[in-house]
């Protein structure tokens, strides 16, 4: 959902008068009104999987009365480019994905020309014959990154809200991983950085859902005993747009590579990538500062939720320290 905002923006650039509304889960809104370019987000009220065909009918028919010209349909299931068909709109851009000859009528079909998502979203915005592959695009540097709006007023009173202050250079941890234990590097690893960063006069914030709670209340025991009241927990505490907020308060965030990664670098932090199963060669940080750290076995990467081989050492063997360096190079 962040980066679709690339997506938003290139349409923007070159029709700068259009509407766009975005259909996604409900969860996704607050994420949505903090992109300038979306007129207004739309709840869809079919969970993921969920074919639910006449369901699907009934929105797309309530969404005919819109006169939408143009549908950009960026997951790939058959599914997913029903709704547009239903609701008659004109032009329905996608990638060539599951059976979908027929519901999409501008299909794109060299998708793996383009190597990285936020390219594959760009490349969406500009006609067929245009973009063969990713130098049509200019390179990566060339494309809009994602930039969620944070308001000053709102983000002091979340602050304020959570017994918060800036007294002290913020560092975010966001250790969860929804993909599972292949991307999660060891509580004790962040524990040392944070007490590295502690010791550096920092603070510590750590980001999470109520599902990491247990693994950022093992971080936080793992912290010396004198640096635990610079240590601030918000896993689960805060709503998803409270916790965009108070991203955007830190320097830098070091992360696993998960969605709190990529909302990091969308407002704006220092971002630190921590890399094991996964690789940035798709769906790298877009932040203006950012640092890969990881590590060269061979196995590596994998793209498994758990380890095959039952070692993890693609996490494990990754020190404190690598991540240490890479702040300080930032």
């Amino acid at each position: 959902m962040v980066m679709s905002q690339s997506l938003y923006i290139s349409l923007k650039q070159q029709h700068p008068d259009a509407l766009i509304d975005v259909l996604a889960p409900a969860w996704c809104k607050p994420i949505l009104e903090r992109m300038p370019e979306v007129h207004q987000a739309i709840e869809m009220p079919l969970g993921h999987g969920d074919f639910n065909l006449l369901g699907r009918r009934a929105l797309g028919k309530e969404l005919r009365s819109q006169d939408y010209t143009h549908a950009f349909i960026l997951p790939n299931s058959a599914k997913s480019a029903l709704i547009p068909w239903f609701a008659g709109i004109p032009v329905r851009t996608g990638w060539k994905g599951e059976m979908r000859y027929g519901l999409l009528n501008d299909l794109r079909p060299n998708k793996k020309s383009f190597q990285f998502m936020i390219e594959r979203y760009v490349a969406l915005a500009y006609p067929k014959a245009q973009m063969v592959n990713s130098s049509s695009l200019g390179g990566m540097d060339s494309l809009p990154k994602p930039k969620l709006h944070i308001d000053g007023f709102t983000q002091g009173h979340t602050i304020e809200k959570f017994e918060l202050n800036r007294d002290r250079v913020i560092i975010g941890l966001c250790p969860g991983a929804e993909f599972g234990p292949a991307k999660q590097w060891p509580v004790e690893h962040y524990a040392s950085v944070a007490d590295s960063m502690i010791n550096q006069g920092k603070q510590v914030w750590l980001f999470g859902s109520a599902k990491d709670q247990v693994t950022t209340q093992a971080i936080k025991g793992l912290v010396s005993p004198d640096n635990q009241k610079h240590v601030f927990d918000m896993a689960g505490k805060t709503s998803l747009i409270e916790a965009v907020d108070l991203l955007g308060a830190c320097e830098t965030v070091i992360s696993n590579d998960s969605g709190l990664m990529h909302v990091a670098a969308a407002v704006g932090c220092q971002v630190i990538g921590v890399y094991g199963s996964t690789s940035p060669q798709y769906t790298p940080p877009l932040a203006e500062k950012v640092a890969i750290v990881h590590t060269d076995i061979e196995c590596r990467p994998c793209f498994k939720r758990e380890c095959p081989l039952g070692h993890l050492k693609c996490l494990k063997d990754l020190a404190p320290q690598q991540v240490l360096d890479a702040y300080q190079s930032l």
